[in-house]
């Protein structure tokens, strides 16, 4: 009888343990703003990661735009309900930075949890962006970019534009032909106003956009892009807007269509459209540097990088932490590097993965996704064209397109238009100084 029982016992314990798993699998919420074929990398990239172990879960969700996606992180850490994960586009850094325990810091994490990391590993030119000035890495590059030049060869061609230009004023003149060719709506635009026409111009052009490195050398700066230069470059604009061989097509990036529809057949906007370009666009196009007046001395200079980073959130339980530094080792892979860079168009972020795509020849036959990495490296940074890092960088960049738009509608001259956008931004960075000491 006693065996029977213990026969018994015995059969409900490996009965019960058949049903219940061994250990629970760890959740990493992470939240992030990819659209279109970049969404889909996203959710592969968190199934493979999956699919290798079985101690995590990652669980990517869209969140909306990047201002979106980082204010909803924002206002969840305030909540008790941040992810553990949160992808951040490069100009709230800053604001990221203040947050004083919102974030753990990449390289903190990194060394708590004992997982193999080495930041000299990483292109300095991406790192640097979100590094403190010491070196230590505060978030984990994942989708850089830099701002180029999209071109539909098949559109300039019929409009017997012979080569792709390379300055403003040959830009200026194709966009007159294309137009003489039938493109009535748009002869060149633009995606992301500000980046396009402040930021990244003002690297290109090694002018100032503000004092201190433009924010890298410290919170105190002063805006600067009311410059003569920048006020000829909008009233450029200004100029060809009141026929639309320049057509001003928004703040944000919903006007990429208009490049893959065949609208625009010149376009400046993210090297990381590549793969929704790649996707959508029924023509030959290409990529080339952004253009730059040729009077300007040492121009162009180096671009800035754009995109995001992933911030990892405060207030979470070690092993959470654990799975999320195993997630960017996983990321950092080499071969999983050179293949994100050459399917989306966003940079490889190691140096071992730029060395394996220009080894496996991937740039002979697709210069398109060498473009971005040209600009970069176009020279050595100066102080300004290393990037920037204003506080309220979100709510600046709205308050700059707003000027530009005013100046576009023919509300306000150009140096209006730039001294309005100056003055404004110069007292929001006065108010985050507050904020953030």
């Amino acid at each position: 009888m006693a065996f029977r029982q213990i026969g018994v016992a015995a059969s409900v314990t490996v009965a019960l343990a058949l049903a219940t798993p061994a250990y629970a699998v760890t959740e990493i919420q992470w939240w992030h703003a990819m659209t279109g074929g970049n969404n889909d990398i996203v959710n592969k990239l968190a199934d493979d990661f999956n699919a290798s172990q079985s101690d995590y879960k990652v669980v990517p969700t869209f969140k909306g735009s990047y201002p979106d996606t980082m204010n909803a992180g924002i206002a969840a850490f305030r909540a008790g309900t941040a992810p553990h994960i949160i992808q951040v586009f490069e100009v709230g850094t800053a604001t990221m930075m203040s947050a004083t325990g919102a974030i753990k810091p990449v390289y903190q994490l990194m060394k708590d949890v004992n997982e193999p990391f080495d930041p000299k590993a990483y292109l300095p030119a991406i790192t640097g962006y979100y590094s403190t000035s010491k070196g230590d890495m505060l978030s984990f590059p994942f989708n850089s970019s830099s701002m180029v030049m999209w071109i539909n060869k098949d559109e300039l061609k019929k409009a017997g534009v012979a080569e792709i230009p390379k300055t403003w004023p040959e830009v200026f003149d194709a966009a007159k032909k294309l137009k003489a060719a039938g493109h009535t709506t748009c002869g060149f635009s633009n995606a992301w106003a500000s980046w396009a026409h402040i930021e990244q111009f003002s690297a290109w052009h090694n002018a100032p956009i503000g004092s201190k490195a433009n924010g890298l050398d410290g919170f105190d700066t002063v805006l600067e892009f009311n410059s003569p230069l920048h006020v000829k470059h909008l009233q450029n604009l200004m100029d060809l807007q009141k026929d639309k061989t320049y057509d001003y097509a928004g703040r944000g990036a919903a006007s990429e269509n208009r490049f893959a529809s065949g609208e625009c057949a010149i376009f400046l906007t993210s090297s990381g459209y590549y793969a929704t370009a790649k996707s959508t666009a029924k023509f030959d196009f290409t990529s080339a540097p952004m253009p730059y007046y040729p009077d300007v001395a040492g121009a162009p200079q180096n671009s800035i990088i754009g995109g995001a980073s992933l911030w990892v959130m405060g207030g979470k339980k070690p092993e959470e932490y654990k799975g999320v530094a195993k997630f960017f080792t996983f990321l950092s892979d080499t071969n999983r590097q050179a293949d994100l860079h050459q399917k989306s168009g966003y940079l490889p972020i190691t140096k071992a993965a730029y060395e394996k795509t220009v080894k496996d020849g991937f740039y002979d036959k697709n210069p398109v996704l060498q473009t971005p990495l040209k600009e970069l490296t176009n020279k050595e940074p100066t102080e300004n064209s290393r990037g920037l890092r204003f506080g309220n960088m979100v709510q600046m960049r709205d308050l700059w397109a707003e000027e530009l738009e005013g100046a576009l509608a023919g509300k306000k001259t150009a140096q209006e238009a730039l001294d309005a956008a100056v003055a404004r931004g110069n007292a929001m960075l006065r108010t985050f100084e507050k904020t953030a000491k």
